[in-house]
């Protein structure tokens, strides 16, 4: 399909070994990254209770890549409720839930693709034990579970990243209020060397 005819509604998200279309989730031919749609800063937060859509939010967090670390402000996934699906007796992600880990896996990507350190970064992912910290921010104490969210968030972070979630051995969650800006705070690092003893 050229260009003059593709639908204004078609948008798609590169990651490093294929491309994917968040209108459906599905696999499509890649295309020229001077195509792509940069919306990073608007993230979809949270999934509207009665339609499961999500809901649309403008951050200015800037995200950091280190030679050791990655820090992304991301949308709040859809609550556990919205995150799966029942399909012939099976419990399979949500639409929702793909939108949520497609949108995601684009912010990964861009955050890497402007940085320096991204392949020192990727290198060191893949070989050293990780520690990941979520600071969730809601719009309500009461409203959500401080761990309803790391699963999904998780895993969307590491395959944007490319790599295995099991490289993480230790995790530490956080729960914070602000009405005004609903969000999460990801911190993706290698563990620290433990201090030789004398």
């Amino acid at each position: 399909m050229s260009s003059s005819q593709r639908p204004r509604h078609y948008r798609a998200t590169i990651f490093p070994s294929h491309t994917i279309s968040p209108r459906n989730g599905r696999k499509v031919s890649p295309i020229s990254r001077t195509r792509v749609s940069r919306q990073a800063t608007t993230l979809p937060i949270e999934s509207d209770q009665s339609t499961s859509r999500p809901v649309s939010v403008r951050t200015s967090h800037p995200s950091l890549v280190a030679s050791n670390s990655l820090t992304l402000t991301l949308p709040i996934p859809p609550s556990i409720n919205h995150q799966y699906a029942t399909v012939n007796g099976r419990r399979v992600l949500s639409s929702a839930g793909r939108a949520y880990k497609t949108q995601v896996g684009h912010h990964v990507w861009f955050a890497l693709v402007r940085s320096p350190f991204k392949l020192t970064l990727r290198d060191r992912l893949l070989s050293e034990p990780l520690v990941i910290s979520i600071k969730f921010f809601f719009p309500s104490s009461l409203r959500r579970d401080l761990d309803g969210g790391l699963k999904i968030t998780q895993d969307a972070v590491c395959e944007g990243l490319g790599i295995n979630d099991n490289r993480i051995v230790e995790t530490h969650l956080y729960k914070h209020v602000d009405k005004a800006s609903p969000r999460i705070e990801l911190s993706l690092s290698t563990l620290p060397s433990s201090p030789t003893l004398p």
